[in-house]
């Protein structure tokens, strides 16, 4: 078998989470599965395997992808700006997660089942870039809130990171579930990822 390069193997690996992403946009978590995945590639299902054991691995590697993304994205707002009142900081990091729709998404829906069945070294790839984009946070805050203690930082991290598990659901509802909510005479409001992210940022930075 001839010896193919590092670029090309992850090319491959690029070309399969792109198609899970594609499929991700029309298609619910459970109906996506490695044949249709594999419809959509260059390649059969079989060669699939050579890269992802289980369609979870597949999300678990497409959720990492995006929050690189966002960790990229916001080291780049502190090499980029001097300095950023903290409704300024609010702003940015609310903007910067309404730019990640599908990232909101797969923590919401069925990131559980992707942890739990992908391969512990799929696993802790995964983690280190979780782990980066908290560091990415942290060095907003190390730069534009200063005044912060060690505890803010902590608190501000422990609220922020599980409240966006919850983002998704608030702002991203059908029409089905608006009619149930009016049904059931909940008083729907509807709120943007935007209006959710900054109104939690605000009351967290104390602006």
């Amino acid at each position: 078998m001839p010896k193919v390069s590092e670029e090309f193997l992850l090319a491959r690996r690029e070309e399969i989470i792109d198609a899970c992403a594609k499929l991700y946009e029309t298609m619910n978590f459970k109906d996506i599965t490695l044949k249709e995945i594999g419809k959509v590639t260059s390649f059969n299902r079989t060669s699939i395997y050579n890269y992802f054991d289980t369609k979870e691995e597949i999300f678990l590697a497409l959720m990492q992808r995006e929050y690189e993304s966002w960790s990229a994205e916001l080291e780049a707002l502190v090499q980029n700006n001097a300095r950023l009142t903290r409704d300024e900081l609010a702003k940015a990091l609310a903007r910067s997660l309404e730019k990640r729709e599908r990232l909101l998404k797969l923590l919401s829906m069925n990131h559980f089942d992707m942890e739990e069945n992908s391969r512990y070294e799929n696993l802790v790839e995964f983690k280190r870039a979780y782990g980066n984009s908290i560091k990415a946070v942290e060095h907003c805050l190390d730069k534009f809130c200063p005044d912060m203690t060690p505890q803010e930082k902590e608190d501000f991290l422990y609220a922020y990171f599980p409240f966006m598990y919850g983002i998704y659901p608030y702002a991203i509802v059908s029409e089905k579930q608006k009619n149930a909510m009016e049904n059931a005479r909940v008083g729907f409001v509807y709120h943007s990822v935007y209006e959710l992210s900054y109104n939690c940022l605000k009351k967290l930075l104390a602006v």
